[in-house]
This record gives C-alpha cells, structure tokens and sequence, in this order.
C-alpha cells in the first residue's frame, strides 16, 4: 500500500459511516488489502490497477462511494476517523 495521507484517512472514515460501527474492522481490512493489492499490481505492471485503483486507501475507499463529509467535530465522524487510523496501524505493525 502507498503512503497513507490524512485524506485517506478522512475517505475511510467517510467509507466506515455508511457501516454499522460494528462492522468498521471488517470494512476497514478489506479497502487496506484492496490498496495493498492495488499497489503491488501497480508496482509489477507500471500501471494502475483496472478495478482496485491506484494502491492508495483513498483510491479503495472512493471506489466504494463513501458517505457526505460529515461536521467536523460530529462525534460518529471522529470515533470512525480513530477506528481507520487504528486500523493502519494495526495493519501495519503486521507487516
């Protein structure tokens, strides 16, 4: 997977508010393998992947037609921005 950006994160929160929170990891493990995948596609044939994007988690995350951004301080915007950043770097200590 690319470099993880705050809007990558932003899109994956907006992904995550379409999902019942309890759904969150799951949702948020498939657009990492989805970015993961697209980058290593990316990486092998110099160009991007057909259906998964870019290899960016904002391209996985656009792909799914995330939800309106939200107010800023919304309280269920803020616990799905810390649900994606925990993810990352869930994923990443994995790796």
């Amino acid at each position: 997977m690319r470099e993880v950006t705050h809007g990558d994160i932003r899109a994956a929160a907006r992904v995550l508010l379409g999902h019942p929170d309890a759904c969150w990891p799951e949702v948020m493990a498939e657009m990492l393998s989805e970015a993961h995948q697209a980058d290593c596609y990316r990486k092998a044939r110099g160009r991007h992947h057909p259906q998964l994007g870019n290899g960016t988690l904002m391209s996985a995350a656009l792909a799914r037609a995330p939800a309106p951004a939200p107010a800023p301080g919304e309280g269920a915007h803020l616990a799905a921005l810390g649900a994606a950043i925990e993810a990352v770097l869930d994923w990443r200590a994995q790796r």
